[in-house]
């Protein structure tokens, strides 16, 4: 024979009394340490967030997640048409969606670009 026998051992006096409950205590002490570093200021941010595009209206100064920047035309139920320039005195607008809305920006502040 190659491969020797192996025997479970019986179980001795020595059993853990707590019921393995201690060895739950460093995942469930992951988990908190995980809540309050991570999901908590996640979900803080993203409620922000949702009041800020809630608020905006005509006339707001917003920068959107890709980057472009400009003046609020028109507030619809999810879509907001944003002036991004001027081409030959005629105004170019883009329409994009509520939540693609990144910050709030000062009054003026485009002006200054």
């Amino acid at each position: 024979m190659l491969i020797s026998n192996a025997y479970a051992q019986a179980a001795g006096a020595s059993a853990d009394p707590s019921g393995g409950l201690m060895g739950l205590l460093p995942i469930v002490l992951m988990f908190v340490v995980l809540w309050f570093l991570m999901i908590r200021p996640q979900m803080k941010k993203a409620k922000e967030h949702q009041k800020m595009v809630s608020e905006l209206q005509k006339g707001d100064e917003v920068v959107t997640q890709g980057g472009m920047a400009g003046r609020i035309v028109k507030v619809g139920e999810n879509f907001i048409t944003v002036e991004v320039g001027t081409l030959k005195d005629a105004p170019v607008e883009v329409v994009i969606q509520k939540q693609a809305i990144g910050a709030l920006l000062p009054k003026g502040t485009l002006k200054s670009l």
